[in-house]
């Protein structure tokens, strides 16, 4: 015959509440973390920088190299914007005179040379440093070698020129006085150009910021809290067992 199963032992009433308090606390700690993510700011963060643009079909398009490296030939139509932007998507397109006939039509050809028509946009009092105030928007003919660049383009028609670290254009005409490239709040965000570029924002920034949707701040320091403080409530439980 088989020996009778021995009665179960109750469950002390110490272990049975840590048991309790070790589901109940990652619960309440994901609660407390969603609470955090909720109040985190609704605005996300920009970047006051000059975007580079091509005229191209009589659009816009966001330029794909730096004005460092750029070659436009003659009868190219570069533009500048001072801008916000909070991402890839924002970068506001210049806005002004942006026809190769109106800027460089006095201006003829030279031998060995070529004509780019530049229109600068110095952007929305809402989008500059503090203390500053945008100058009216401008235009250049510059007239450059044949192997010119963009650069050489800007700094012939539109000196002067300041470039910070990875060779990011700062300034033109000497405006910004200051700053490069800064991280700014999205809430000091001009926001009104419907026409968004589709490039990425500051490319020659060598901050490597995404500008993504990656998950929120408060969302990650609510999800450690979650775990530091499950597995703190599993360990507390096991003690006490």
């Amino acid at each position: 015959m088989r020996a009778p199963h021995a009665p179960r032992t109750p469950a002390r009433p110490a272990a049975r509440a840590a048991a309790r308090a070790a589901r109940a606390l990652p619960a309440a700690a994901l609660a407390a973390a969603l609470a955090v993510a909720g109040a985190a700011p609704a605005h996300a963060q920009g970047y006051r920088y000059w975007s580079f643009w091509e005229r191209e079909g009589g659009a816009w398009t966001y330029a794909t190299q730096g004005p460092g490296t750029l070659r436009p030939g003659d009868g190219d139509v570069l533009g500048f914007r001072f801008a916000v932007s909070e991402d890839s998507a924002e970068a506001d397109r210049p806005r002004g005179e942006a026809s190769f006939e109106a800027i460089c039509g006095g201006t003829g050809a030279e031998p060995g040379a070529k004509r780019i028509a530049l229109s600068v946009d110095f952007g929305e009092a809402a989008d500059a440093p503090s203390g500053e105030t945008p100058p009216e928007g401008r235009t250049a003919c510059a007239v450059v070698p044949e192997d010119g660049t963009a650069a050489e383009a800007l700094a012939a028609g539109l000196k002067p020129l300041r470039y910070g670290s990875g060779a990011l254009l700062c300034a033109i005409a000497g405006y910004p006085r200051t700053g490069c490239g800064e991280q700014v709040s999205g809430s000091g965000r001009s926001g009104g150009d419907p026409s968004a570029g589709t490039a990425a924002g500051p490319s020659e920034d060598a901050s490597g910021a995404d500008s993504g949707g990656g998950p929120s701040a408060g969302l990650l320091a609510g999800a450690g809290a979650v775990a530091v403080l499950g597995a703190a409530a599993v360990r507390q439980a096991r003690r006490r067992s």
